[in-house]
């Protein structure tokens, strides 16, 4: 894995030095920090980052305020730190563009080990599935520069967005429930985050049906689940 840059944005002082100095533990020593919205989208503008942590509660201006403005300079992975923990709040980080959201007061031990998880899925090492073109009717990822085109036409996702996409072009015409498919994507235990799924299934949707109201690829299995309908979709070495 390539060294990875990360950006801690908090205005509490004594948390970003508690992440800095535990991820830095964990081999991780490029890390900037920023106490302010404004600081925080100078350093995206001027810096590519492959993760962020951004809290909610900024001066001035929230995370939610500036997540789609980080998201116009960056695909990096965007995990929310915030006291705010309602159900409504984790769905706005969601459809504003973040892959993950933990609540605080949180264990360190949990933060280091989502940014092991979102970074190995951002910038893992090579293996053989990294180096594969998968068809899944108008689909098609290649998976060594993780492009995406829908009939042609490349589409630019967010990487949790990409790899909900990449899950099912690997398991075509196969049905999953919501809790499989959060155990697979996200490698964690499902405990009810089904408004997870359910978000990221709406993004995915604007992204590869020309009606996400009505989708044709992507569809519900009314009190099942989800499959990615193809015309024998398949895979094959690049």
């Amino acid at each position: 894995m390539k060294e990875a840059r990360l950006l801690i944005v908090d205005d509490e002082s004594a948390l970003i030095h508690m992440l800095e100095t535990i991820l830095k533990r964990e081999n991780f020593p490029k890390i900037d920090t920023a106490s302010t919205a404004e600081d925080a989208l100078s350093l995206c503008k001027k810096n590519r980052y492959d993760l962020i942590l951004l809290d909610v509660m900024l001066p001035n201006r929230s995370g939610f305020d500036i997540c789609p403005f980080i998201r116009e300079h960056t695909d990096a992975a965007i995990i929310f730190l915030t006291a705010r923990s309602s159900d409504l709040d984790k769905l706005s980080g969601f459809a504003l563009g973040a892959d993950d959201y933990i609540t605080k007061p949180f264990n360190p031990l949990e933060v280091v080990a989502r940014v092991k998880v979102h970074l190995r899925r951002q910038i893992g090492t090579p293996t053989v599935s990294d180096h594969l073109i998968y068809r899944c009717g108008p689909i098609v990822i290649n998976t060594s520069s993780a492009e995406v085109t829908v009939e042609g036409t490349k589409v630019d996702l967010p990487a949790q967005v990409y790899q909900l996409l990449l899950f099912f072009c690997k398991h075509p015409n196969q049905l999953f429930s919501k809790g499989q498919i959060y155990e697979n994507v996200w490698e964690n235990d499902y405990l009810g985050e089904e408004n997870t799924v359910m978000v990221h299934i709406r993004k995915l949707r604007e992204k590869i049906e020309t009606n996400p109201s009505k989708p044709d690829h992507l569809v519900t299995v009314r009190g099942l689940g989800y499959k990615l309908v193809t015309n024998g979709g398949n895979h094959e070495h690049s």
